[in-house]
């Protein structure tokens, strides 16, 4: 025998639906609206929007076919010209299509990277700080751990032991920079916890799982997007960082590779300045956008930290 709802009770479930996505809607109005009054802010926002505009329209702009060495339209190391305005690497390959479609693998390691890292970081920082205890010791001493070894060496070791790819590169990234999300999110955490809410939850019969997903994880969620734009930056210069050591996907073209073939080509002491600077450039930009764009975030966020405008 199957139950069915009151007309009474489908209007209020309607209700509390719709009630909910305008509190979201006037919740992100509110937050844009003083996020644009970051100068800075906005003019990053602005910056990485152009890039994933270039990355996403890529095969438009310059062909699936850019990094066929057998169909070169310029010479080896050719100067930056009318035909080539960026110059041609060792092979002769257009590096102004190069640097566009590595912005695709770049962008979308920082991305998969930063996520990866910040969802082991929510998960440990959450748990840590709700059930306390010997559970909260083991974690935050295997967090401490991670924080004292450099995080670059973990990420080259894993990406040694473990095949060239891309997805190597993402978990070898994702695995090593959790640690400084976890300490934050725990510490969150307990300051959540100590609300009057929580006990009035716990008392009505709330659950471990009704309290940290309905009560604590969206007071959490702020500092996890401030602090998901930060990681992007860390995550696109290590990408860039086991590129050019020779620890990346070779059959990808990304920033960090190109500077790797700069490398080998002799670049530096030949004095070809045209392959090593745009996609050092890139790199360099990219990461300084996400920072920004986090620092603002963290201002709107957290007025008290009082970043500049």
């Amino acid at each position: 025998m199957t139950t069915q709802k009151t007309p009474a009770a489908e209007p209020a479930a309607v209700r509390a639906r719709t009630s909910a996505w305008r509190r979201r809607r006037a919740s992100a109005v509110r937050f844009w609206r003083q996020y644009r009054t970051h100068r800075a802010g906005v003019a990053a926002l602005a910056v990485l929007a152009l890039f994933a505009l270039l990355a996403v329209s890529a095969p438009l702009l310059v062909g699936s076919g850019v990094a066929d060495v057998t169909d070169a339209p310029g010479s080896p190391l050719e100067r930056p010209g009318a035909e080539l305005p960026l110059g041609a690497d060792r092979f002769g390959r257009d590096l102004l299509g190069l640097v566009v479609w590595g912005a695709r693998v770049s962008l979308l390691v920082g991305l998969l990277a930063a996520a990866l890292s910040v969802a082991i970081g929510t998960v440990i920082g959450v748990t840590a700080g709700h059930f306390r205890g010997w559970y909260a010791t083991v974690l935050m001493r295997i967090t401490d751990w991670f924080l004292v070894m450099p995080t670059l060496v973990l990420a080259i070791a894993l990406a040694t032991v473990m095949s060239r790819s891309l997805l190597t590169t993402v978990v070898a990234i994702g695995v090593t920079t959790w640690p400084t999300t976890a300490r934050l999110v725990r510490a969150q955490t307990l300051a959540v916890e100590t609300r009057p809410y929580i006990e009035r939850a716990r008392a009505l019969g709330g659950g471990h799982w009704h309290v940290m997903t309905r009560h604590v994880l969206p007071n959490v969620m702020p500092l996890v997007l401030a602090q998901t734009t930060l990681i992007i930056s860390s995550a696109i210069l290590a990408e860039a960082t086991l590129a050019f050591l020779g620890l990346g996907d070779p059959t990808v073209v990304s920033w960090g590779g190109l500077l790797q073939d700069a490398r080998d080509a002799g670049a530096v002491s030949a004095g070809h300045w045209w392959y090593l600077v745009p996609p050092g450039v890139a790199v360099a930009v990219v990461a300084l956008a996400f920072t920004v764009c986090g620092r603002a975030v963290e201002s709107v966020l957290d007025p008290r930290l009082g970043v500049g405008r």
